[in-house]
């Protein structure tokens, strides 16, 4: 495969560089390519309020979300530990709609879209399949940032369960609460049970589909929580550049919004005609100010065309 030419970072740009990583797949989503539909309830705290005024936060409402695996290849191995979990859900009405998108770890990697399209392209594979790795490398060592994402992957145990697995936003989103009050939060949503990780030797035994069949059985057994967390800023923490964490993140205050409960499998097919759109959030929940952000709304479309 030739390399990509040089265009201009484009929301398109981009869904094509995670094409091209992949192998160009037809029909699939450009990233997070391999998941499941699923369907719940989600009821508030008592304190979403204090947060949000947003009624998707702060009502009852059903839940449609997506449980999936990193990467625009559909048929990665669930016991790759070198990709992402990712959790996509849409709480509210009709008239109060929010889609959040977060994912297993708390930082994207790259800052701006030029410094993604660069990555990206970085990483298309040769003639032979395989990236060139002495171009990732020295595009890595010029860009020391872009390699925060992949080192807390590395630093951890794969995920052991869909169920039980902590997922980031790694988006800071101005929140306005009922007070008129706003500030910036972090999502972050928290298994009920807490973690599930595997050691290698767990994870060698498992099959390729090992996360998909366990939310099956956990869902027929009423067991898929999980905590919407809002993590509250704190002055000067930055929310233009989303390969950074807050300071002292893990220890934040945090304040539960409220706890989703899976309690269905939905169709695939169904679903796949249409998307997760970031853009769409309701009353107290404003878009976040960074780069990489503000050309998601464009890059979820363009990858929906590509699949139809």
């Amino acid at each position: 495969m030739s390399e990509l030419p040089t265009p201009a970072a484009t929301p398109a740009a981009i869904v094509d560089a995670l094409k091209a990583v992949a192998g160009n797949p037809p029909k699939v989503r450009a990233s997070f390519a391999k998941g499941r539909y699923v369907r719940g309830t989600y009821t508030p705290s008592d304190r979403a309020a204090e947060i949000t005024r947003s009624l998707s936060f702060t009502k009852p409402s059903r839940v449609l979300a997506r449980f999936s695996v990193g990467g625009g290849n559909p048929d990665v191995a669930d016991t790759s530990n070198l990709v992402l979990r990712g959790f996509s859900f849409r709480l509210g009405g009709d008239a109060h709609r929010s889609d959040i998108l977060v994912e297993s770890a708390p930082v994207h990697f790259a800052r701006t879209l030029d410094q993604m399209l660069a990555f990206l392209k970085a990483r298309i594979p040769g003639a032979d399949g395989k990236p060139d790795m002495a171009k990732v490398k020295a595009y890595s060592a010029a860009n020391p940032e872009t390699l925060n994402q992949a080192s807390y992957i590395a630093a951890r145990r794969l995920p052991g369960s869909f169920a039980g697995t902590t997922y980031w936003g790694v988006h800071a989103f101005p929140a306005t609460s009922a007070k008129g009050e706003t500030r910036f939060i972090k999502f972050k949503l928290a298994p009920v049970g807490g973690d599930i990780t595997l050691s290698e030797d767990e994870a060698g035994a498992k099959s390729a589909d090992f996360l998909h069949k366990d939310l099956a059985q956990r869902i027929a057994a009423g067991d898929v929580r999980l905590n919407v967390m809002a993590l509250l800023d704190r002055p000067g923490d930055p929310v233009m550049d989303v390969t950074l964490r807050w300071p002292d993140e893990d220890n934040r205050e945090e304040v539960r919004l409220g706890t989703i409960v899976i309690t269905s499998l939905e169709a695939d097919d169904a679903c796949d005609r249409s998307i997760f759109d970031p853009a769409n959030l309701a009353d107290g929940i404003g878009h976040p100010p960074d780069e990489i952000f503000a050309a998601r709304r464009a890059a979820y479309n363009n990858s929906l065309a590509k699949r139809r």
